[in-house]
């Protein structure tokens, strides 16, 4: 269906055009002086050099065509050449009818889908799920389901680092502790157990342990990175700890991203890319694109115009090793022979921008994507703490994800518990879906590209701009339908009729931008437009309601018509909370 400001829009083109001027004149825009009008057209303005006029007469000429639009209540014509516009309560009462009875709530489904694959979590195997992995997670989940929602095929891969240094460190580690493994006995021959000799929580801890001493033992350090070497040429025993890892580590990783609704089309993983890197690298190097440079295979990346230097993209060391480059060209010749992606969109750190730069000019030079393929880096800003630095644990060290989320669960349980609306027996689930609201409205409603500062009070608050208030608002919703159907009502009957107040009229007008704002937050690959609209729904609901007594009004058909407002609400803030990856209860 045709969205609210596209029939407003075109209500005023047509108006431009009966008047004698081009209907391109015609946009209208919210007003940015709500307490004037509602939408406004400043076409007028911009149409005075072409028809050698003074701005006011245009709008007055425009205006004198509005005079019966059964769109537009009053038209306004304002110096020195503004429109000023209300909506017709008829009209829009008719517009919300329609969006009640689409099962889209009025967003059209794009008529030309694509293919887009989204790179975002990225964490190591055989390490915990740290708060820095928290942005990409959710970001990219968000981005994922509202593309989703749009009519793209969209396929996210959790994109699995498993095939560097670390697998080196922990073989290495484990054998000086348990040197008597068959995994480590050059002449055994197999099978190897099925079991692995390691718990999550040891792994967790050989991982860290093995890195430290690396960079006191140079020794030690070195026969990790022949342990790498080994492993990545095949050894069985070395591949067989390799699987051990992954198959420990993986569980835990999903049962993590679970917990925090994010999940993954694709477990890929940086070894999977392997097999693709030797028939790169020859191609490089046979069709020129690729050259020795003191005996690193680099490509040139450099084009004229950079304003600062973009150093060669390093495809192979000196040494003939691989590297960070040559897996992620490699992932990018497996996803467009195995997925054919019209995007590769990458929800990485900010501070990652100068290596993508390299990797996805190296792979557009060499020509390993089509010409239309896009290439897109979202960089997100770092989740600081009140004092402005990374977010850490009191002690200092980087905080588990699986700690904040149970930190931030255990401040919603002692709220809902305090405020006794929810049968001890279910707090502390309800505590999780409201606190999982609080951690991803708080992430979420920022810029990506900036940093924040993480705040728990604030996060976790039942009012002002956060998950918490959010779900209240819904779960406030929920209570009324409940209590209405309870009393014998039937949200099935009864139709929407015109504003009946300006608090109404203010609902129902942020309730016909909900297409605009999920369209929109997806062409700019930007959630937090999203959050932003909520925030002016919730806001104008609440004084809806507070203005209003809704389940004690008399009149019937009033009453129903009320009752459908409501339930459109509803509608448009738990769709929209689920583009945002998260849920409201029954009752907080």
């Amino acid at each position: 269906m045709k969205k609210w400001i596209e029939r407003l829009t075109e209500e005023l083109s047509d108006a431009f055009e009966r008047a004698g001027y081009d209907r391109s004149y015609g946009k209208v825009t919210l007003s940015n002086r709500p307490d004037l009008c509602e939408y406004q057209c400043n076409g007028a303005m911009a149409g005075a050099k072409a028809y050698k006029k003074a701005p006011i007469q245009i709008a007055g000429d425009v205006v004198e065509q509005l005079q019966d639009s059964p769109v537009f209540s009053a038209a306004e014509a304002v110096m020195p050449g503004f429109i000023n516009l209300k909506v017709d309560p008829g009209a829009l009462a008719d517009f919300l009818r329609e969006m009640a009875a689409d099962e889209d709530l009025s967003v059209e489904k794009t008529d030309a889908p694509r293919t887009i694959m989204i790179d975002y979590g990225g964490p190591n195997v055989a390490k915990p799920l740290h708060v820095g992995h928290l942005r990409s997670a959710i970001i990219g989940e968000s981005i994922k389901r509202m593309g989703r929602f749009l009519g793209h095929k969209m396929i996210g891969d959790v994109h699995l680092g498993d095939w560097g240094l670390q697998m080196g460190l922990i073989i290495t580690e484990l054998k000086r502790r348990s040197p008597d493994l068959v995994y480590f006995r050059e002449d055994y021959e197999g099978p190897y157990p099925e079991e692995a000799p390691f718990t999550i929580g040891e792994l967790e801890e050989i991982y860290p342990a093995a890195s430290a001493r690396s960079k006191e033992d140079a020794l030690y350090k070195e026969e990790a990175m022949e342990a790498t070497h080994l492993l990545q040429q095949g050894r069985p025993g070395y591949h067989a700890l390799w699987e051990h890892i992954l198959h420990v580590s993986v569980a835990d990783l999903k049962r993590n991203y679970e917990r925090l609704e994010v999940t993954f089309d694709l477990w890929k993983k940086e070894s999977d890319a392997q097999p693709y890197i030797p028939e790169m690298v020859a191609y490089l190097k046979e069709k020129g694109y690729a050259h020795l440079d003191q005996g690193a295979l680099v490509v040139d990346v450099k084009e004229e115009g950079d304003t600062k230097e973009i150093p060669p993209c390093m495809i192979l060391k000196s040494d003939g090793a691989s590297l960070y480059n040559t897996t992620d060209l490699a992932t990018i010749v497996e996803r467009m022979k195995l997925f054919h992606p019209d995007e590769i969109l990458y929800v990485v750190d900010k501070r990652q921008e100068l290596y993508f730069t390299q990797v996805f000019r190296c792979a557009r030079k060499a020509r390993l994507v089509k010409e239309d393929t896009k290439l897109s880096f979202l960089g997100f800003g770092t989740m600081n703490g009140k004092d402005g630095k990374p977010f850490k644990t009191r002690q200092g060290g980087v905080m588990r994800l699986e700690d904040l989320m149970g930190d931030i669960s255990e401040e919603m349980y002692q709220k809902i518990v305090d405020n006794r609306s929810v049968k001890a027996e279910n707090a502390r689930e309800t505590a999780q879906v409201v606190g999982l609201s609080a951690i991803k409205y708080g992430d979420l409603s920022n810029q990506a590209t900036k940093d924040y500062v993480f705040d728990i009070d604030r996060f976790t608050s039942f009012e002002g701009d956060t998950g918490p208030y959010l779900l209240y608002t819904i779960v406030r919703i929920k209570s009324i339908l409940k209590r209405y159907q309870e009393e014998g009502g039937d949200l099935a009957q009864g139709s929407l009729r015109e504003a009946a107040c300006e608090s109404e009229k203010a609902l129902m007008l942020e309730l016909t931008d909900f297409a605009p704002s999920i369209e929109g937050a997806f062409a700019e690959k930007a959630p937090h437009k999203i959050c932003s609209y909520l925030y002016g729904l919730a806001n104008a609901f609440n004084r809806f309601y507070h203005e209003t007594k809704i389940l004690s009004e008399e009149d019937q058909a009033q009453k129903s018509s009320w009752v459908q407002l409501l339930s459109l609400t509803r509608q448009v803030l738990e769709t929209s909370i689920d583009l945002l990856g998260f849920s409201a209860p029954e009752r907080m």
